[in-house]
């Protein structure tokens, strides 16, 4: 099955490529690997949500936020790599800003890693590092980026 055709199956649009919120590129493509950004949670130009994971924001709507990251970076790697078709991911890095205690950042960033193998099946097989931080920009709950590689 195609890309095209999973992304359909399951009702999913990848959105317009976020817009960088400071001095940065979203993605960076050297020879067939493809470096993103941190993608941030939005959708529509607004933060689905901000906050503490753990304190002010739900573990199911930081998982909703990964899965937004994740699809902004999908967005960002098919820009430059002219679709998504020949792309495997090669890692997943996903930071949770997190209240004191707060230990649920692989299940949290489960969401980007799942919506990612639902989208690019085998080649969204990836290595992950799930990492929990004090505080993210403009008070995300959630900031993903990923490496690709242009098969």
């Amino acid at each position: 099955m195609t890309v095209a055709a999973r992304l359909e199956e399951l009702g999913i649009t990848l959105p317009a490529v976020p817009a960088p919120v400071a001095a940065y590129v979203p993605a960076v493509r050297s020879g067939s690997h493809i470096y993103t950004s941190g993608q941030l949670p939005f959708a529509s130009g607004e933060l689905l949500h901000t906050g503490l994971v753990g304190a002010e924001v739900a573990v199911s709507d930081a998982v909703a936020c990964a899965r937004q990251c994740a699809l902004n970076a999908l967005a960002a790697v098919a820009a430059a790599a002219e679709g998504l078709e020949n792309v495997r991911i090669i890692k997943v890095v996903g930071f949770v800003a997190s209240a004191d205690g707060f230990t649920a950042q692989p299940q949290v960033i489960n969401g980007a890693s799942e919506l990612i193998g639902d989208v690019l099946g085998e080649n969204g097989v990836h290595a992950r590092s799930a990492v929990g931080v004090a505080q993210l920009p403009l008070n995300a709950p959630v900031e993903v980026e990923v490496i690709a590689e242009v098969l």
